[in-house]
């Protein structure tokens, strides 16, 4: 029977993946992170991987880099999920050769779709049409992902919209500036007058994060939280958006920090739902 390995630091989310596949005969693996992913990909061969983007250790793309170099393993089928998939990420999943990236949340049928092909041809006729259990639909797994989330002041009403919330903190008076990035630099969307290229703005700001929250570190402070940066002409605010995304906010007018920080903090549970 086809082998599946299911890799996502969410307990919840690999839970109710298994359960979809093995209603449908597949073999389920799973990884809790992306080292304990590349021991199993080694020691069982798995004829697919679905692999979440975001990790706390290895994100998927560094999986897929993993895969595509392994000389036995090279051409096994990857599929990303994640709860952004916008050009920037279609454009890094296509250069680490993956197969294919499925947005979260979704249904089971959409999964099992997208597995069956991309599994050996050999492999199709041995599912069996018959699922032995009810199939979870995309609510499901968004409440898996819900269950696991750190507590909000206020619960998610509804599905926000990223372009919208950037665009509502650049149009604050005094800003000029709103730039969403992964940890590493990577852009995941902007809004406001493009000063730079802000591709380029983001990776500055994911290097000054890095290298402030190594000092905070070092000092037994924690996690960075925010930073602020004076210059002769204006600010430049760094907020951590969870453990995935940097926050970057050019401000023209130094005078409109304490505002621009106050609604900051009130886009930052929308922000999290989406990365």
């Amino acid at each position: 029977m086809p082998k599946v390995l299911v890799v996502d630091d969410s307990l919840s989310v690999r839970k109710v993946v298994e359960r979809a596949l093995e209603a449908k005969r597949f073999e389920v693996l799973s990884a809790a992170s992306g080292t304990e992913a590349v021991e199993l990909i080694g020691e069982e061969s798995p004829d697919v991987i679905v692999c979440d983007v975001i990790m706390p250790d290895m994100d998927g793309y560094q999986i897929c880099e993993f895969v595509r170099g392994h000389p036995r393993l090279g051409a096994t089928p990857i599929l990303l999920i994640s709860g952004i998939v916008n050009s920037t990420v279609l454009e890094r999943a296509s250069k680490v050769r993956a197969n294919d990236v499925l947005r979260k949340p979704f249904a089971a049928d959409e999964l099992l779709s997208k597995i069956e092909g991309l599994i050996p041809a050999a492999y199709r006729s041995m599912a069996a049409p018959e699922p032995a259990l009810p199939m979870p639909t995309a609510e499901v797994f968004a409440a898996a992902e819900r269950a696991e989330a750190p507590p909000r002041e206020e619960p998610a009403v509804h599905v926000p919209d990223l372009k919208t919330t950037l665009s509502t903190l650049a149009a604050l008076p005094g800003v000029s500036l709103a730039v969403l990035v992964d940890r590493e630099g990577f852009l995941i969307e902007s809004a406001g007058e493009m000063l730079l290229e802000a591709e380029v703005a983001g990776a500055l700001a994911a290097c000054l994060a890095e290298s402030s929250g190594a000092i905070g570190s070092e000092l037994g402070q924690g996690a960075l939280l925010s930073l602020i940066l004076e210059y002769d002409n204006g600010v430049v605010l760094l907020n951590g958006v969870g453990r995935a995304a940097l926050l970057a906010l050019v401000l023209r007018d130094p005078a409109v920090l304490g505002k621009v920080r106050y609604y900051v903090k009130k886009a930052l549970p929308e922000l999290l739902e989406v990365v």
